[in-house]
């Protein structure tokens, strides 16, 4: 996946139907590929995907083994990863996504695991106004996606 430029890695994201969308998402937005782990996630099964709309047809799924060595591989080569946290101190719309760029979303109820955040370049937010503390991981994951789309265009 090295000749590619955007791509979604999800940290243990559990339910097929937010994997269906993201692949979903990250291929309409025209992203590269989306990098997922073999175990303790969900995978592209048929309710993926058909929660993809076929959009599993047309993205480069790679499942791996260990997803802290696959960020480090593609910082190696010329990515900045870009983890998605709460807590971060920068919003999403503040930091510049250019060049290669991995956007990390994180499980549905623990976010992005400790060991990926240490791993990335940067942390960034989605406010959140009202009383509800996060979005749904494909949610999030649109509005983060579309932002590098935005910036990019």
């Amino acid at each position: 996946m090295l000749e590619q430029k955007r791509l979604v890695i999800l940290d243990r994201i559990e339910d097929p139907h937010n994997l269906g969308a993201i692949i979903r998402t990250a291929e309409a937005a025209g992203f590269d590929g989306v990098v997922i782990q073999k175990r303790r996630s969900a995978s592209v099964t048929p309710v993926a995907v058909k929660a993809s709309s076929g959009a599993t047809s047309y993205m480069k799924v790679a499942e791996v083994t260990n997803l802290t060595r696959s960020i480090e591989y593609l910082k190696e080569n010329g990515f900045w990863i870009y983890g998605t946290d709460g807590r971060a101190e920068k919003y999403y719309t503040e930091v510049k996504y250019d060049g290669k760029v991995c956007i990390v979303i994180g499980n549905e109820g623990r976010g992005v695991s400790e060991l990926i955040k240490k791993n990335c370049d940067f942390l960034v937010k989605i406010p959140m106004l009202g009383k509800i503390e996060s979005l749904n991981a494909s949610s999030a994951a649109a509005v983060i996606i579309y932002e590098v789309v935005r910036q990019n265009a």
